[in-house]
């Protein structure tokens, strides 16, 4: 039994390798690539009618079949691993089709590599642009939740330990801000992806004279490939796309951990409604954070993809191989999968989690977060240097936790000796002034300059971010019309092509 692809190779495929390799990539690619396929596929016969490179009877005969293939759809392509991969399964029905001899023209000026790299570009491109749309979703709820809570008072925490009064508004802007940034890096990315490699056959172009700029167009990139040799070889606009959504994933995953700390009964920052919940199958009192530890674990399992496909990258030469363009991409696929999955979750968390207002600011008033506000307060009305209020500061909390006393409890009179013996002077710092200084609510208004938590900053931030926002949702709907508009031109063009007369 000879090869099915080949006559250079004059014995079947082992078994071994249908198995292992080619049956397994079948299965796991033909039917997600196949309308990438069908497309160029469609776009290559357009061009090479429009050349002259194409006989228009076999033109007219693959265009009609190219739409019988795509109206069945990838079930009614029996899949033969003795032919290796998508591309001449795809081959095969088509020819059965069209016949041996016009299925076979199809195939002039291009090669496997070329026709995978566009195959990568485009698939790449729907989930780079499904990905932003799910990142935009995230920052609208993000910013929809900081203004409805831009005035409730919460401890922000360094170090996991409690460090000065913010907002719980204040931490969505925060969040906000991150995962505008995330949805820019995969805009750049989607920049990257808009180049069209198709034409540059298995690494040196052809012969013919092919218009690239054609096949470019009604795909729906806004220009070539420039070399062919690096339109094979490189994936790295995929691996952009892997690091954006790698880092977007730390992003949720480190919100993730701040949530699954604050719900526990210790801190008690936050409560989750039942319907994000799980629970224990023997302890009945049990209510866990289940979505926040997937998102959590998840980021993990994106880094580890990210790396798995730069390992696979990092030790092949600068052209098309197996390794560097198949493995590779198959880490991408995945990732964008999970990244979209989890982005939905994230929304959900974000949406779904309730601050409990009280212990927010009971914890704000008690456990000192306002110290830093107090050694302000030295400086500006007792003439301290910073470092000598910090250390007058420092002492106080010392007595009151010795003594036992929440920070709310400390009184003028604490400050003023303290002060007096830390520094040697007659300091005296009123009831009032203290007591200001130690009032979260206080602290939080005071705090207006630029990028601070003052509810007046906020609402002026959430106004900037709801208008970037639609700005980054209007440019993500103008690529999706574009790429829209070339495959209905596509379509209509390989339609008027199927319905032309023969002579």
């Amino acid at each position: 039994m000879e090869s099915k692809v080949s006559r250079r190779l004059q014995q079947a495929t082992a078994q071994e390798v249908c198995d292992h390799i080619y049956l397994p990539r079948l299965n796991r690619e033909f039917n997600s690539g196949f309308v990438y396929l069908s497309d160029i596929n469609q776009a290559h016969l357009l061009m090479l009618a429009h050349a002259g490179l194409m006989p228009r009877e076999s033109a007219i005969g693959l265009a009609q079949a190219l739409q019988q293939m795509e109206r069945d759809g990838p079930a009614a392509v029996p899949l033969d691993p003795q032919r290796e991969d998508a591309y001449f399964n795809y081959e095969a029905q088509l020819m059965r089709l069209a016949g041996a001899e016009a299925g076979g023209r199809l195939h002039v000026a291009r090669s496997r590599n070329d026709i995978l790299a566009t195959h990568d570009r485009l698939r790449a491109r729907d989930a780079g642009l499904d990905v932003l749309d799910a990142l935009n979703n995230v920052r609208e709820v993000a910013i929809s939740r900081a203004q409805q809570y831009a005035d409730v008072v919460m401890p922000g925490y360094t170090h996991l330990q409690s460090a000065q009064p913010i907002t719980y508004g204040h931490y969505l802007i925060a969040a906000a801000d991150a995962i505008a940034r995330d949805a820019a890096r995969i805009e750049q990315a989607l920049a990257h992806i808009d180049a069209c490699p198709l034409g540059a056959g298995a690494l040196a172009g052809t012969t013919f004279p092919i218009r690239r700029d054609d096949t470019a167009r009604l795909l729906g990139f806004g220009h070539c490939v420039a070399n062919s040799l690096d339109a094979v070889a490189s994936r790295d606009f995929a691996w952009e796309l892997m690091s954006a959504m790698t880092i977007a994933s730390l992003t949720w995953g480190r919100i993730a951990q701040d949530f699954y700390v604050w719900a526990t009964p210790e801190f008690g920052l936050i409560h989750f409604p039942d319907r994000v919940a799980g629970t224990s199958s023997i302890m009945p009192q049990k209510k866990n954070p289940v979505v926040v530890e997937y998102l959590k674990g998840k980021t993990s399992h994106l880094i580890a993809l990210f790396t798995g496909s730069m390992t696979a990258v990092k030790g092949t030469h600068f052209t098309h191989s197996g390794d560097g363009n198949r493995e590779s991409m198959r880490s991408f696929w995945e990732s964008a999968d999970e990244c979209i999955r989890c982005l939905a979750l994230f929304r959900l968390v974000l949406d779904a989690a309730e601050p409990v207002e009280q212990t927010m600011l009971r914890k704000a008033r008690t456990d000192f977060s306002t110290a830093t506000d107090l050694a302000d307060a030295l400086v500006r009305e007792s003439g301290l240097s910073f470092r000598e209020a910090h250390h007058v500061v420092g002492a106080v909390v010392r007595q009151a936790l010795d003594a036992d006393l929440a920070a709310d409890e400390i009184t003028a009179e604490m400050v003023n000796a303290a002060a007096s013996q830390q520094t040697g002077r007659d300091i005296r710092l009123d009831a009032a002034s203290v007591q200001r200084c130690l009032d979260p609510l206080a602290s939080v208004q005071a705090r207006s300059a630029h990028g601070g938590p003052a509810p007046i900053l906020s609402a002026q931030r959430i106004a900037e971010l709801r208008d970037a926002l639609e700005a980054a949702r209007t440019l993500a709907a103008a690529r999706r019309a574009s790429v829209a508009a070339a495959r209905a031109t596509l379509k209509q063009e390989i339609a008027a092509l199927a319905s032309a007369p023969l002579h």
